[in-house]
């Protein structure tokens, strides 16, 4: 069994939020955040399968059609590629909020069921969030829990935090190593 990183998308991998962006419903609103290609090809080179698991709940309120969402993952997966960087599956939950799925975050469905497809070791894996529904997700997943970057106050406890993905990712590739 493989170790894995989780991670969400919005606020951990672009931006969301900002002056240029409010949210991303096509590819034009996708901006990697800086060192993120950085971060996600250390953590390829170190041997871990990365994973997207985001909530996208614009597609139940009907914002956004799942063939925008796919552009919107391509276009990541594009501006990934420019860094050498790649993940290895991305899954989401397209429910409206307060849906009451198993998918969504902070419930840990979409973790466990990438989890058993790629044959993932969830007690030497990390979810990587910036807020609470990712860090609780995680914790309830079984895995250890990464709060990254200053999008809001969060009550939620994660294991660890740092700045940004980027940070994370020299830490644990350092870790690794030693």
């Amino acid at each position: 069994m493989l170790p894995g990183i989780f991670l969400d998308r919005d606020g951990v991998i672009n931006e969301v939020l900002t002056r240029r962006v409010k949210f991303v419903n096509k590819p034009s609103d996708f901006y990697l955040l800086d060192g993120v290609g950085e971060a996600i090809k250390l953590f390829n080179e170190a041997g871990y399968k990365v994973f997207v698991v985001t909530n996208q709940g614009g597609i139940g309120l009907g914002y956004m059609k799942e063939t925008a969402l796919e552009k919107v993952h391509q276009k990541m997966e594009d501006d990934l590629a420019e860094f050498g960087a790649s993940v290895d599956d991305i899954a989401y939950c397209p429910h409206k909020p307060h849906a009451g799925c198993a998918c969504r975050k902070p419930r840990p469905q979409m973790l466990i069921d990438l989890a058993e497809k790629h044959h993932i070791d969830l007690e030497k894996s990390y979810m990587v969030g910036d807020r609470d529904p990712d860090i609780d997700a995680g914790r309830e997943a079984g895995v250890t829990t990464v709060l990254v970057g200053t999008r809001e106050k969060t009550s939620s406890e994660a294991d660890m935090r740092f700045d940004d993905l980027l940070g994370f990712a020299e830490w644990l590739v350092k870790g690794d190593s030693e």
